[in-house]
């Protein structure tokens, strides 16, 4: 099997922290913090890794942060390719509020990046050697909406299977062009199709609907706690949640994306590809703060979904 590449135009250094409570102007005392790489295609490249799976991580990255960004991964053995670009890569920050057991996140932008850096990474796809291409998270300032179409574009031309998760204009746009697997949460599918997604047949029915309209050959739609679903030209496969200690949603999404993609290019049965995605997203809410999933967490909630589900 080739290695899954993934794709970061806009990672960041995840730095998590905790605190009694979030009160305005006075000092809150937190924990001592924890930094980790973050970014969708990141994410996804460690999760992958996490399970035994050959990955390669491009990123974009520039600046203090882009070296510590660098060190980060290095720590953590990720096989990958650091792209500089003349922008500081952003510092994204989580904290844990103990006593309401929730999350604030405050999440910038990001560099501005030139003409010459983004297309140097559509240039990039046209040499990279991979079955699957996984393109995740938000672009940055200064790239085109279409960019995401501009990749799928190119990378369909060789044969390439496009895996992608992102929001608004660039989704839409991408969507256009055609990719092989997309997948949006309900806010996102609801922002795409412009149509309420609040139960379970409309879900059901948006999802056919982009299938059939061509815009994607499999269609996942997390619900967080409310499981997923995955329609396809054969059909539909809906699936819970497996019930978990919550610790945090961070990285969820991204973890789902790479477990799922992993099955895929093992040559698992959709189904089967499926459940393993659910179970990574899943063992990753039992993490704390910017932590992934443990890959014995998703052993043993892959074994009880397919059991449950027969697969």
């Amino acid at each position: 099997m080739k290695p899954i590449i993934t794709l970061t135009m806009n990672p960041s250094v995840d730095v998590a922290w905790e605190v009694d409570e979030m009160v305005p102007v006075r000092k809150m005392r937190s924990s001592p913090g924890q930094s980790d790489p973050g970014g969708g295609g990141i994410n996804v490249a460690r999760v992958i890794t996490i399970l035994g799976g050959e990955t390669r991580a491009i990123y974009l990255a520039g600046g203090a942060q882009g070296d510590f960004l660098d060190e980060l991964l290095e720590a953590r053995g990720l096989n990958r390719q650091w792209i500089r670009v003349k922008g500081r890569t952003r510092v994204a920050a989580m904290i844990f509020e103990r006593e309401t057991c929730q999350e604030y996140r405050v999440v910038p932008p990001g560099p501005e990046l030139s003409r010459g850096e983004w297309e140097g990474v559509l240039d990039l796809a046209d040499t990279v050697d991979c079955d699957w291409f996984v393109a995740t998270g938000s672009l940055p300032r200064g790239v085109p909406n279409d960019f995401y179409a501009q990749l799928a574009a190119r990378l369909k031309a060789r044969g390439i299977k496009v895996v992608l998760d992102t929001s608004g204009r660039p989704l839409y746009e991408a969507l256009q062009e055609g990719v092989t697997v997309v997948k949006p949460n309900q806010r996102e599918l609801e922002q795409l199709t412009c149509k309420k997604a609040t139960t379970g047949a409309a879900q059901a029915e948006l999802c056919r609907q982009l299938v059939e309209e061509s815009r994607a050959e499999i269609v996942a739609l997390t619900l967080g706690g409310d499981g997923a679903v995955l329609a396809h030209g054969g059909g539909l496969i809906r699936l819970p949640s497996p019930k978990v200690d919550v610790k945090s949603a961070v990285g969820a999404g991204d973890s789902f994306v790479g477990g799922m993609t992993l099955g895929l290019a093992e040559g698992r049965t959709l189904e089967e590809a499926f459940a393993l995605g659910v179970a990574t997203g899943a063992a990753t809410v039992l993490t704390a703060g910017t932590q992934l999933c443990h890959r014995e967490d998703v052993a043993r909630l892959f074994a009880e979904l397919r059991s449950a589900a027969r697969l």
